[in-house]
């Protein structure tokens, strides 16, 4: 066979080349973390969609002397990068939402409410996500007064960054059948002006009383949710992602475009214990496609609330609200309940726990369940692991419990976390180096959409604690910071281990699938303030490649 020279930035080419021929990848600068220390290698081969061989082009070359050569011309090559913890669907919908992400003030808010509420006269709702008033000079939550005067025929419904909240206008909130007189529910609060009127806020549990009356999406526009989300993150470098909470309809959905082969990037998903079809979805059992494209495995069950909103269960009240300490989701022995029917059905408990308090209970309760070996074995893990007693955190490591959690939290909280959990408490919030020098797995994510889903922007936040503005100048808790193999190895092979799939994905080792990224800027090389800068050039999975940059 005649060897066949190909520029990746020649892109029609490439991409019309068939899956399982043998192809040698050559002149670029790779980086990976086989046994979790970093290594670099300046050639590949891949055949019928795996790794067969890393090195050096003379060497592999010779080997495979008949290998199509792919030139990657001088770039960085990765392997593909995992978020350990996002929200699929949740940010294909946003795609097709309003996004109030740093806007500036309520009335700023208001006003891109109107704007989109304008060029989408079709939508019965408009809903949205992303606003933070911690953001805005008021610090106040907004109200549903401020809607009204604006939108007052038409229901809204927006979403705090978090999740964890939501603002309506009235017409929203007389949907719901929310008045002076509703009751907040268990885990939940419906909060109140000093007259006793709803002000439009609703948090937690209390935010299912108006969501109940939001018309359901379709399974196409689930599948189409699925799809938009998918190939976002295939072109910023994300290769498969923990998908935190699968409902009925996505489940159905993923199940679909898993079996007609829709999926372009790995997802691993959890079942939402909150879900109306739970029961029957943990009872199918574990899904895992014969590709790995698709893995359901692990439940996901939410202790509690987030900070932002106060709403994570904290053992004392927090420093900058006496009287709160924050929300239960599920009381106790429900939590325990929950946990246990998971594991005796040999699906890993993947607990959302913030507050110290959340984190206490969980890790408790990991504890008593790890009397059974085969618990230990499930690899449970606790989403966020935010706020933790310091006496807790050598716990993770005793009872083989995996912290997932989200270097931009950390930036994006530093400007209210200490406000709200005090100088003693926040020495055990964020605190990866510590758990990594424990020698505990950290698997590292974005919690998208309620952040950016970049994985380059972890990456950045976790070596240098700071934000793309690089401020604070030194890093916020700069202690706790990553070294950059290690974040790497976060969000790759400690990712892939914290779903199984270590033998299968996070490193380009020979026999693994070939899941890989090409980008412009050597991360390595570039000082740490460029590391959330880079493009993605090319996505493969599975040795085929499903996102190519356009060619400028």
């Amino acid at each position: 066979m005649i060897k066949k020279i190909i520029s990746t930035l020649g892109l029609g080419t490439l991409l019309a080349l068939p899956i399982d021929a043998s192809e040698l990848y050559k002149n670029f600068e790779g980086y990976h973390t086989p046994n979790r220390e970093l290594s670099q290698f300046s050639a590949m081969v891949v055949d019928q969609n795996k790794v067969v061989a890393v090195g050096n082009f003379k060497t592999l070359s010779a080997r495979f002397p008949d290998a199509k050569i792919i030139d990657l011309n001088g770039k960085t090559l990765l392997p593909g990068l995992i978020d350990g913890h996002g929200h699929v669907t949740g940010l294909g919908l946003n795609l097709q939402r309003i996004s109030l992400r740093d806007v500036a003030s309520e009335n700023d808010s208001v006003t891109k409410v109107i704007e989109f509420a304008k060029n989408n006269p079709e939508l019965s709702w408009i809903r949205g996500r992303g606003w933070n008033q911690e953001l805005w000079p008021t610090k106040a939550f907004p109200t549903k007064k401020s809607l009204d005067e604006k939108i007052a025929n038409k229901p809204v419904w927006l979403r705090r960054i978090d999740g964890h909240a939501g603002w309506a206008n009235s017409k929203a909130l007389a949907l719901a059948g929310i008045t002076r007189d509703s009751v907040s529910p268990p885990g939940g609060e419906i909060i109140k002006d000093s007259a006793g009127e709803p002000t439009g806020v609703l948090i937690d549990n209390a935010m299912d009383l108006l969501e109940a009356k939001i018309p359901s999406s379709s399974l196409g526009e689930v599948k189409n949710a699925i799809s938009l989300a998918s190939a976002h993150l295939a072109s910023i470098g994300i290769t498969s992602v923990h998908d935190a909470g699968v409902g009925g309809q996505v489940y159905q959905a993923l199940g679909e475009m898993a079996k007609s082969k829709e999926l372009p990037i790995r997802i691993y998903g959890m079942l939402s214990v909150t879900a109306n079809d739970y029961p029957a979805m943990l009872k199918q059992g574990i899904i895992n496609t014969a590709d790995d494209q698709l893995v359901i495995r692990s439940v996901k069950i939410s202790a509690d609330g987030a900070l932002g909103s106060r709403g994570a269960a904290m053992i004392e009240p927090y420093s900058d609200d006496k009287e709160n300490t924050g929300l239960l989701l599920h009381s106790p022995e429900s939590l325990k309940t929950n946990m246990k029917r998971a594991i005796d059905a040999g699906f890993q408990v993947n607990v959302h726990a913030i507050g110290d308090k959340a984190n206490h209970l969980a890790l408790n309760y990991f504890e008593e369940f790890n009397k059974d070996k085969n618990s230990r074995k499930l690899r449970h893990r606790i989403e966020h692991a935010q706020v933790v007693k310091t006496s807790d955190l050598p716990r993770f490591k005793t009872l083989d419990v995996l912290p997932s959690m989200q270097p931009t939290h950390a930036t994006s909280d530093m400007n209210m976390a200490e406000n709200r959990v005090g100088h003693a408490r926040i020495k055990g919030a964020y605190a990866w180096r510590t758990l990594l020098d424990d020698g505990v797995r950290v698997v590292s994510g974005s919690d998208f959409p309620i952040e950016y889903a970049n994985p380059f922007y972890g990456l950045h936040a976790a070596v240098t604690r700071q934000n793309r503005q690089n401020q604070p100048p030194l890093g916020w808790l700069s202690h706790e910071s990553m070294t950059l193999s290690q974040a790497l190895n976060s969000f790759t092979l400690d990712a892939a281990y914290g779903a199984h799939q270590e033998d299968a994905l996070g490193t380009l080792e020979p026999g693994k699938w070939a899941d890989f990224i090409v980008i412009d800027k050597n991360i390595f090389k570039a000082p740490m303030s460029q590391i959330w800068q880079p493009k993605v050039l090319g996505t493969w999975v599975g040795g085929k490649k499903v996102y190519s940059a356009a060619k400028k």
